[in-house]
């Protein structure tokens, strides 16, 4: 009983897989949830889909009837969609906050009363974009904003269990995500070519952005930490931007983002 159990959700790739590796490196036994197979071998492959209720359920109990306990789960699962808001599908933006948000919640209210047992942690991975909302991807920032709010407010019921909670915001990272981007470009002629240009300049600037196997070990690194607080940012620069953006009046930092995004 020594030994620590870990879940990782979306970790077929990018950063959940480098997390599962140096989780497993450190000698976790690592469960990888996703829909995608997994042929890594130090990694236990779970196929499920945590926008089903009952996949994740199912996957959790076999878990605890594997291995008896769950120490630690980190919600990577997610992806990202672009647009103006007045083209974007309901079905779209729904899907979205399915995997994104609703998805964790699956996971995390599936494993709570274990966590309870082992006083174990939750790790949500949230993004920059929580707190530097951009346009053209305004359901992607605003399910990241609510990630955060979400880890803030379960991170204090949970408190009195032993059970700790946090949030990690990395900023542009390269990893299949971008190529993954479901992008719609409906009205573009209207916003005089804004959409393009401002995914472009995102993907520019996650296609350049830190590699995937640097934010994994900082997960890693969080997620065998002693103690935790309730947010991260990943990386210096990110941490300054996040700083200024809290400080500076909403209007001023609202604008700096439209110059960079918006135009």
């Amino acid at each position: 009983m020594d030994k620590k159990i870990a879940i990782v959700t979306g970790g077929s790739s990018g950063i959940g897989l480098w997390a599962a590796h140096y989780l497993a490196e450190d000698k976790y036994t690592v469960y990888e949830l996703s829909r995608r197979e997994n042929d890594n071998i130090e990694i236990k492959h779970l196929k499920c889909d945590v926008t089903d209720e009952k996949q994740v359920k199912a996957a959790i109990e076999y878990v605890m009837k594997e291995e008896g306990k769950i120490d630690l789960v980190i919600n990577c699962a997610g992806f990202g969609i672009s647009g103006a808001v007045e083209f974007s599908k309901a079905d779209d933006i729904k899907r979205q906050f399915d995997v994104n948000f609703f998805g964790m919640d699956n996971v995390n209210r599936s494993v709570i009363p274990y966590l309870r047992q082992s006083k174990g942690r939750i790790i949500n991975i949230s993004s920059v974009a929580a707190v530097a909302s951009i346009p053209f991807q305004t359901y992607y920032s605003s399910c990241k904003a609510a990630i955060n709010s979400y880890t803030l407010a379960l991170a204090n019921e949970l408190r009195p269990f032993g059970i700790s909670v946090c949030a990690i915001m990395p900023g542009d990272t390269h990893t299949g995500f971008t190529k993954a981007r479901e992008k719609c470009i409906d009205g573009d002629d209207l916003y005089q070519g804004r959409i393009t240009r401002s995914v472009e300049r995102m993907e520019k600037d996650e296609l350049g952005g830190v590699d995937a196997k640097i934010v994994g070990k900082y997960i890693y690194e969080i997620a065998t930490r002693k103690m935790v607080k309730p947010l991260y940012t990943v990386g210096i620069q990110y941490k300054i931007i996040v700083f200024l953006l809290k400080i500076l009046p909403y209007r001023l930092s609202n604008y700096l983002i439209y110059r960079i995004y918006g135009q």
